[in-house]
């Protein structure tokens, strides 16, 4: 199948193919590109007035058609070119996953107004970071976070605030229904490739977190890799099954569960945007809870699920899985974090109707590097795909030396989605972006056939007395181990080895396992110096950040060796 997958890439990205791949020079760099490409996210929010009478959004029990939210967009870019709001101004968003985040988003995109995503989960003082950093002329914010904004707001004057779903605000504030009652058709405006289209926090696991710019080509780039995996997957099948391809207009619209923030590329550039341009439904929810999904896959018939890896996990795990519909669903993975290889079988069991799949990506890429699904994940489990037609992806080793093929080493990558830089930050830009070449910091190996497996970050990997260990590694083998629920592993110092391997575990309801049963079953799987000598059994789910990401850094420094088994 790795035969028939090549030849439809190669008529897929050929000359006069639909995702005809050309370069660009760009910032003094010349590029991968989509041929085809529309120069903006205005264009693709235009295009999608086409599916005016379907469903967009849903939120409980609210409903939005594609019609009411075009109207609702242009009376926002009317009421913000009213208050003095030009292009290239940058615009803050402090919320849940309200239908108001993406309203606000879309229209700021058809404008050239830079959204700033800050991060839900911030406190006062990252919030002040956040607003200092990026300089945004007004703050959309629900209560919550006008709770926070409030105790260092005499901080930030300048900033206008709109109240989004508020009981309570003050006397200056502007009431959202405020802004959506401006009427008008939505304003003309040109938007350059290059412009910026939103300002993603990096996940600030160390130090303070950098406002990467991701730029309208960026994003639109990120749009047509997905819908070119999602032909490169159809066609591939018909041809090893040497059937017709199936025809594109009897194809079901997505209808996605957004299950991460939209302040993260998982959520807002890699599901909510995608199925905009198809005229797909978006279902949003308030926080993440397993049977609330299975709720809403039943109720709005969800073809994708794609949240990080535990969600998929804790999904098809949940006791009362058997007692709801899931045959609508299609596709069920993650992102953001490695889908570990014992969960690929599982999914792949578990959902009838839906096959398996995950997307390696990066704030830093608009979204995806790679991906991989159906049968080439069932058959490469622990890889996360092949590199998008516009990102070249080459590994090198400490000196900036590529390495041969199958070799570890740091991924980099260049192309079209690579951002434009760290905003403020031209010395990090400088360190993580050389001659067009982004360093992603993840450590991979990339096979015969192009498929990129991701050992470790770089500054994750366990140096046990001279010997690498691979974090995800041992993970995937713990996984495999009945009676696991979570698990992640990080280096512990020690003076004689530099450091020892550490595991936090939790395990699922009912399950008697102990540490030197881990240990055992660790070892019919792993050399030895990769067995965890520290393990803690942990009766909490472990601890993530805004993106779903066990916090090991926080794992470090809380947990006490003399608590370990």
């Amino acid at each position: 199948m790795y035969t028939e997958m090549q030849t439809v890439w190669d008529q897929l990205t050929g000359q006069g193919g639909p995702f005809e791949v050309v370069e660009a020079e760009v910032g003094g760099n010349l590029l991968k590109t989509y041929a085809t490409a529309p120069p903006s996210l205005r264009e693709l929010w235009l295009s999608s007035l086409a599916f005016a009478d379907r469903d967009y959004l849903v939120f409980q029990d609210e409903r939005k058609t594609y019609a009411e939210a075009h109207a609702d967009v242009a009376a926002i870019a009317n009421w913000l070119l009213q208050q003095g709001i030009k292009p290239g101004d940058r615009i803050a968003i402090a919320m849940r996953n309200y239908p108001e985040w993406l309203l606000i988003y879309w229209a700021c995109m058809t404008q050239g107004i830079a959204i700033v995503g800050m991060n839900a989960w911030w406190v006062e003082e990252e919030m002040a970071y956040g607003l200092e950093d990026s300089t945004p002329k007004i703050l959309f914010c629900d209560q919550e976070r006008l709770d926070r904004f409030n105790n260092i707001r005499d901080n930030f004057t300048d900033i206008h605030v709109v109240t989004v779903r508020c009981a309570s605000a003050n006397d200056t504030d502007i009431a959202y229904e405020t802004v959506t009652a401006t009427p008008g058709v939505l304003p003309d405006q040109t938007v350059a490739p290059d412009d910026d289209a939103c300002i993603f926090y990096t996940s600030g696991t160390t130090g303070r977190p950098k406002g990467a710019q991701l730029t309208h080509r960026g994003c639109v780039s990120n749009i047509m890799n997905i819908a070119f995996f999602g032909n490169l997957g159809t066609l591939t099948t018909a041809l090893v099954d040497k059937v017709a391809p199936p025809n594109p207009e009897d194809a079901v619209p997505i209808s996605g569960l957004i299950t991460t923030p939209l302040f993260h590329v998982t959520a807002n550039n890699c599901l909510a945007q995608a199925a905009t341009a198809s005229g797909g439904k978006l279902a949003l929810m308030y926080r993440w809870d397993a049977e609330d999904a299975l709720k809403i896959i039943e109720a709005e018939k969800i073809t994708n699920l794609t949240g990080v890896p535990v969600m998929s996990r804790e999904l098809i795990s949940h006791p009362d899985f058997e007692k709801y519909d899931t045959s609508s669903l299609l596709s069920v993975g993650g992102g953001g974090a490695q889908l570990q290889p014992d969960l690929v079988a599982k999914i792949d069991k578990a959902v009838a109707t839906a096959r398996p799949s995950t997307g390696y990506g990066m704030t830093e890429t608009c979204g995806i590097i790679s991906s991989i699904s159906g049968d080439f994940f069932v058959d490469k489990p622990d890889s996360c795909g092949r590199a998008v037609p516009t990102l070249d992806a080459k590994c090198f080793d400490a000196e900036g030396n590529e390495v041969a093929q199958g070799e570890v080493g740091e991924m980099w990558v260049k192309g079209a989605p690579v951002i434009k830089g760290y905003l403020n930050r031209p010395d990090a830009t400088a360190e993580s972006i050389t001659d067009g070449w982004l360093h992603t910091g993840d450590v991979a190996r990339i096979d015969k056939e192009g498929f990129i497996f991701v050992v470790d970050r770089v500054k994750d990997m366990v140096l046990r007395g001279g010997e690498n260990i691979y974090c995800a590694e041992v993970e995937s083998v713990v996984f495999h181990i009945d009676g696991v629920a979570e698990c992640t592993v990080f280096g512990v110092e020690d003076d004689r080895l530099g450091e020892e391997v550490g595991l936090a575990v939790v395990l699922a309801p009912g399950s008697n396992l102990d540490a030197e049963a881990i240990r055992t079953q660790c070892a019919a799987r792993m050399a030895k110096f990769k067995i965890p000598r520290y393990i803690w059994l942990m009766t909490e789910s472990l601890p993530r950040n805004a993106s779903g990401k066990f916090l090991k850094r926080e794992l470090r420094e809380s947990l006490k060796i003399s608590n370990a088994a």
